[in-house]
């Protein structure tokens, strides 16, 4: 690749969450509203995923969601069934941007990539300036805790019960909307940059729990025995996600949804499901209406 002053500022922009991974073809800009080869508010969107052959996408490199592999590849449950159907519409190809859940909204609309597909899930807010598809995934959420449970952590109304707890979340995370939207005060909240950082307050003693996708904390467990995971959270709404689109991309969204539609009626979706820990058979009868409903 040559040098491109233009390409070295914008990855400068994205600051030390998006540096930890790079990624092939990874471009992602803070100080401009539009990337060169990106579909601006004004372009179809699908022409141009055509015409250029791949479509930008914004990550949060949260396994089994999103992962980046050592080499910079852009895999995961929501990237994989994101690329499959784009092949569908004749775009074969995904690149990814990492950035905070707090920022991939902002980033959208700002043109900085072409969709979303990270497990953001829907909830009122997030539906009133995205369209999303119909439903990828639908999730459980779980708290991750010292082993033994010692303070006994194990709903939002406990939490809440208890002003002395102290709860990691990812700011604009669905969990941190959960406490927010169930009045748990902002004091309570420790706010971590990503999976790891959230084991390490739990561990440090400065959260008493890590709140987050119970299979997102089991995957963190499969190489930190340091911790438990809960039970599903019976007090936390069904959630679940599918990818994020503008609101001027609403003819895109009508064929992506076709594709989906008839690509989950596949055994591929639901290898892919399976291949990240998920059951393809959750998303059945469920609708992005439904979960556009969650408060937060």
């Amino acid at each position: 690749m040559t040098y491109d002053p233009t390409r070295r500022a914008l990855l400068r922009g994205l600051g030390a969450a998006a540096m930890a991974a790079p990624l092939t073809g990874f471009l992602a800009g803070c100080s401009r509203t539009e990337i060169p080869g990106s579909a601006s508010a004004t372009q179809d969107l699908l022409a141009t995923g055509r015409k250029q052959g791949f479509l930008r996408v914004g990550i949060a490199n949260e396994p089994p969601y999103t992962q980046v592999t050592a080499d910079g590849n852009v895999t995961g449950a929501e990237p994989d069934v994101f690329r499959a159907v784009c092949k569908r519409l004749g775009i074969n190809d995904v690149q990814g941007v990492i950035t905070p859940y707090a920022s991939m909204i902002p980033g959208l609309k700002a043109n900085r990539w072409d969709a979303i597909a990270a497990g953001l899930f829907m909830k009122q807010s997030r539906c009133a300036e995205v369209l999303y598809s119909e439903p990828v995934i639908v999730s459980t959420e779980s708290f991750g805790v010292k082993p033994g449970n010692p303070k006994k952590i194990t709903t939002v109304a406990g939490v809440l019960a208890n002003a002395e707890l102290k709860i990691a979340v990812l700011p604009g995370g669905f969990e941190d909307g959960i406490l927010k939207t169930a009045k748990v005060p902002d004091g309570q909240l420790v706010k971590v940059d990503d999976g790891r950082s959230g084991i390490e307050a739990l561990r440090a003693g400065r959260a008493d729990a890590f709140f987050l996708p119970t299979l997102s904390l089991t995957a963190l467990r499969e190489k930190d025995k340091d911790f438990e995971v809960t039970a599903p959270v019976g007090d936390a709404p069904r959630t679940g996600s599918g990818a994020a689109f503008r609101p001027t991309d609403k003819t895109f969204l009508a064929e992506y949804n076709k594709e989906l539609t008839a690509f989950k009626a596949t055994s591929e979706f639901a290898a892919i499901l399976t291949k990240w820990g998920f059951d393809a058979q959750t998303t059945k009868g469920v609708t992005a209406a439904e979960l556009c409903k969650n408060a937060g």
